[in-house]
């Protein structure tokens, strides 16, 4: 009497089909999606924020309010720039702040107490970033020490540098050249006084995502963080990568320098203690990924912007500030765990 003979199923059929049901359930599309384009979900935060905070208060929807919002976004949304490159290469710089009020300063003084012309500082200022992100590059490459370990360092050597430099005295804007103050000067936009700074803000945003996006180089900060070893493998210059990232955040705090000089009219020894806090909480928010290899400019920009809405919309519904570091604080945990579970999509 012939019997049909039944042949288990195979371990590697049934992790095959183990898999394809996984990747075909709402929730992991959903992940999928999200780590297919990054600036995704800080998009829908920023919506959502808006529409939340215009219900709950019509002042926030006023132009003078959309007028403010976006000028305290313009330092912070620069100096997040920076901080995104970095992050993008698995590092972090806990200086940005610190170098950007240290060039700011050499900026200023050298302007007013020196009689240097207002581009000749501007471009001093740029030589004092190029400076700050080489030796920064230099403790990460050549002596192979963490970049949070290499950056916390420094943010101690640019402070104290800045107040000798300095004297802790503030320069005002009035006794700077014009072209220094200039980044402040508004205009209207539907209703909207927008500053100059702004608008460099956004052109520099656009100048990063297109060079990230369109060039070798961008493909190639992109493959170090997601994996060193395996870029060096690959025949990129891991190190010189490195050291062209650093360079080029130095050269953006520069330019963050200049906005901030035209935000406050002034440039403070001061100025600045919540802002390396600040572009690392707009990157996080914004969807680029703590480990690296994953993100972009765009979703740092969304970032920022939800930092300023939640701060500007809880201002107005009268919450102290306490509990709107507290919320900010809530949001980047939320941040960084959607950002765990991202990275755990299927290849």
């Amino acid at each position: 009497m012939n019997q049909s003979v039944r042949t288990a199923p195979s371990s590697g059929s049934h992790d095959l089909a183990s898999e394809f049901l996984d990747r075909t359930t709402p929730l992991t599309r959903v992940r999928n999606t999200l780590h297919r384009y990054p600036a995704l979900s800080p998009a829908i935060v920023l919506v959502i924020a808006v529409i939340v905070f215009g219900l709950l208060n019509e002042r926030f929807l006023a132009p003078a309010n959309l007028s403010l919002i976006t000028q305290q976004v313009a330092v912070v949304g620069t100096l997040a720039i920076a901080q995104t490159l970095i992050i993008l290469t698995a590092g972090i710089d806990l200086s940005v702040g610190a170098v950007m009020v240290l060039t700011s300063m050499v900026i200023a003084q050298t302007t007013s107490q020196n009689g240097v012309p207002g581009f000749i500082g501007l471009l001093l200022g740029l030589v004092v970033g190029l400076a700050a992100g080489a030796f920064n590059a230099f403790l990460v490459t050549k002596f192979r020490l963490p970049p949070f370990i290499v950056t916390l360092g420094t943010l101690n050597i640019f402070i104290a540098l800045t107040l000798l430099y300095s004297a802790g005295a503030t320069v005002r804007g009035s006794e700077m050249p014009g072209v220094l103050t200039a980044t402040g000067t508004t205009f209207s936009l539907a209703g909207v006084n927008i500053t100059n700074g702004v608008v460099l803000m956004l052109l520099l945003y656009i100048a990063v995502a297109l060079i990230l996006g369109k060039t070798a180089w961008g493909r190639h900060v992109y493959a170090v963080g997601d994996d060193k070893e395996a870029a060096r493998l690959a025949g990129i210059r891991v190190n010189r990568v490195l050291v062209s990232v650093y360079l080029a955040a130095g050269a953006i705090l520069a330019v963050g320098a200049w906005i901030q000089i035209g935000r406050s009219n002034a440039a403070s020894p001061n100025a600045g203690a919540d802002l390396n806090l600040d572009s690392i909480t707009a990157v996080v928010i914004g969807g680029t990924s703590l480990f690296g290899g994953r993100g972009t400019v765009w979703g740092t920009l969304l970032g920022a912007l939800i930092v300023g809405v939640f701060r500007n919309g809880l201002s107005l519904a009268g919450l102290d500030v306490l509990w709107q570091t507290f919320a900010v604080g809530v949001l980047i945990i939320i941040a960084v765990s959607v950002d765990q579970w991202i990275r755990k999509v299927r290849k």
